[in-house]
């Protein structure tokens, strides 16, 4: 037997709904209490196809320009003695981790612009970026003594070359399917989105080690 929704039925629950709905998107228009954030041009919110891009690089590259505005906001105004701080004798340091994401988008860089092999670096990229990319010890003995701008300056010239790249390629380019990659098929496009929430990754990890410093 068929079962018919009267109209007055229909119509209460889109009103619920509506209410719902409202309460859930009221939700998502409030800012994360503790976020940091930079008063920068209204665009930096808007995720969608950018001017001197194809439409979907256009896209990756707003997303990934929103996380590196919220990491700069997190480091901001943090002193040499903050970036070198450990909490322990296992941990990374803000600084290396910093410079962690500088070397793995370089390495993306290689990999994905000059279609090379993963790991296959040359002498003077390993010698720059492998030990901010491996971390752990040898990073804690290395990567310290630097200034929040020498971080900045590093991440920034990495950014640059990955944006004047992107700039050449099209959408084929970056939804071409590579299915030699270790975790599977693959295309360009998830390898750098992976780039952006390799950011948010260690993001909240700089967040947690900021909560821990000495006051």
């Amino acid at each position: 037997m068929n079962t018919i929704v009267p109209d007055y039925s229909r119509r209460d629950f889109l009103k619920k709904s509506s209410f719902a709905a409202a309460g859930t998107l009221s939700l998502v228009s409030i800012p994360m209490m503790g976020a940091s954030y930079t008063p920068v041009q209204d665009e930096l919110n808007i995720v969608g196809p950018k001017t001197g891009y194809s439409p979907q690089i256009g896209t990756l590259v707003s997303m990934m320009n929103w996380m590196r505005n919220v990491v700069e906001g997190q480091v901001r105004g943090l002193e040499q003695e903050q970036l070198d701080f450990l909490i322990d004798d296992k941990a990374n340091t803000v600084g290396a981790m910093l410079m962690h994401l500088a070397a793995t988008e370089r390495f993306y860089q290689i990999h994905t612009f000059e279609g090379k092999n993963w790991g296959d670096w040359s002498r003077e990229d390993s010698k720059r970026w492998s030990t901010a990319s491996g971390l752990g010890n040898d990073a804690r003995k290395k990567i310290k003594g630097n200034d929040l701008p020498y971080y900045l300056d590093t991440l920034n010239e990495v950014r640059a070359h990955t944006l004047n790249e992107l700039k050449k390629r099209d959408d084929d380019w970056l939804l071409k399917v590579d299915n030699n990659w270790p975790w599977g098929p693959t295309n360009a496009y998830c390898k750098w989105f992976h780039v952006v929430e390799h950011e948010s990754n260690h993001n909240g990890q700089i967040k947690f080690i900021k909560a821990r410093m000495p006051s």
